[in-house]
């Protein structure tokens, strides 16, 4: 034990011993899901049911995963919906706040004492009465050591669904620590077509996606502020709409990669004056950014929730942008 998180054996033991001890648990993954939150979601699930724990995964959204989540093994099985079970433990993975929990906020947040918060955003607050917060390449990565401590035996579905997390949640395995390859090494060995599973989470695309992603690349804006080069991309919501969710991942890698430019911004509208904002740097920490307006997340991607016109919103973020003298004294 200990061999992804050396030093965390007090915290994984804690986590352990009270999933052990429960007969019934909810698992929770974040609304508008990603490989590494229905990953973690049906992993831990399955591993859980290899226990003889009764364990179901719920999403607190009306409307379902995106399509390119079809193959992970359990996501067929997820509730969706406003309500969770009255009885039992509840594990939120890969929500780094209550809010990413949606229709399930007030249930998880007027009753912490049943709450346990599985995470790898550092900004998480630790919301749940037991919290396993632990920097990490993906929330799968934590549950695999979680695995060990439960004395779970992994298979090929379980393998799948923390491949998923692990390869999306690290671009392909673009950033991360030497740990990523050590797991991905592992999970290779149950089986897995890894190859078909990036195509599957990441790389499909249709002739509409690429069209609609080009009018958004082309409309690219940048701006300088504070010695600070801020690239935005904006794809309108009748552009989301008909948009599928690699292609707005890909857009947002773009974000990340455009050289020249310090911070990239992804502003996604879904309603009027409503804006799911994505950030990337590799030359400043946007988690600290994010959580001025109310989100979260790393040192080099983050997000939050936006009101008002699209210039307002990129006006905000640019008044926000660390000056010079506070990135020198960092």
């Amino acid at each position: 034990m200990g061999a992804l998180f050396p030093g965390a054996e007090a915290q994984f033991t804690e986590i352990a011993e009270v999933l052990r001890a429960a007969k019934k648990v909810s698992v929770v993954a974040h609304i508008k899901p990603d490989a590494d939150a229905v990953g973690s979601a049906c992993g831990l699930t399955a591993g859980l049911r290899s226990l003889g724990i009764d364990a179901h995964v719920f999403i607190g959204q009306t409307y379902p995963h995106p399509e390119n989540l079809l193959t992970v093994p359990g996501v067929e099985e997820i509730t969706y919906g406003g309500q969770l079970p009255e009885d039992g433990l509840v594990v939120t993975v890969d929500c780094a706040s209550v809010d990413r929990t949606g229709l399930f906020r007030t249930q998880i947040a007027d009753d912490p004492s049943r709450v346990v918060v599985i995470d790898h955003h550092e900004t998480n607050p630790a919301f749940g009465a037991h919290n396993l917060i632990v920097d990490s390449e993906s929330t799968t990565t934590i549950i695999r050591e979680l695995f060990d401590y439960l004395s779970v035996e992994l298979n090929h579905d379980m393998a799948y669904c923390l491949y998923a997390g692990l390869v999306t949640d690290t671009g392909n395995f673009r950033w991360g620590t030497p740990r990523m390859h050590q797991l991905a090494g592992e999970l290779m060995g149950y089986g897995l077509d890894t190859r078909q599973i990036s195509l599957e989470l990441t790389d499909k695309a249709s002739a509409r996606d690429l069209q609609i992603m080009g009018g958004v690349l082309a409309d690219l804006q940048n701006f300088r502020e504070e010695g600070l080069k801020l690239s935005v991309f904006t794809i309108r919501a009748e552009a989301l709409a008909r948009m599928s969710q690699t292609t707005v991942e890909a857009i947002i890698d773009y974000a990340r990669a455009l050289e020249g430019t310090d911070v990239g911004m992804v502003l996604k509208q879904n309603g009027p004056k409503r804006w799911a904002v994505s950030l990337r740097s590799s030359v400043i920490d946007v988690s600290k950014l994010a959580q001025r307006f109310g989100g979260g997340g790393h040192v080099p991607a983050a997000g939050y929730t936006a009101h008002g016109s699209q210039d307002m919103v990129v006006r905000d973020l640019i008044a926000a942008l660390p000056t010079r003298e506070e990135r020198a004294a960092h």
